[in-house]
């Protein structure tokens, strides 16, 4: 069974570039360290509202573990105007309970 996670937020739009660098490089140690990798969005309309994507995530557990750890590595909250929000999602095959009920990881 494998989880698609889906974060989103929002950046200081004066501080956009320093922001996308250091999430893009977050995006691409975490990458190393879990096999997953994330894409980075942003609004169409709202250019200061970005998310990130990962899919296919096999070991959710290692996996929230590790993007937690990236996240406080890179010390992201500085661009931050708005606290990470995490959704979890699974295909229709998959138990319901994998996914914990209201998860709102540390990012």
């Amino acid at each position: 069974m494998s989880l698609n996670y889906y974060i989103y937020y929002r950046v200081s739009e004066n501080n956009a570039g320093e922001a996308e660098t250091l999430v893009r490089s977050m995006q691409a140690r975490l990458a190393c360290r879990s096999g997953v990798a994330g894409r980075l969005l942003k609004k169409r309309d709202e250019t200061g509202l970005w998310m990130e994507i990962y899919e296919d995530v096999a070991e959710p557990e290692r996996f929230e573990r590790l993007l937690g750890q990236a996240v406080d590595e890179f010390d992201l909250a500085m661009f931050l105007n708005s606290p990470r929000h995490t959704e979890c999602f699974l295909d229709d095959n998959a138990p319901a309970a994998a996914c914990r009920q209201g998860s709102n990881l540390k990012a």
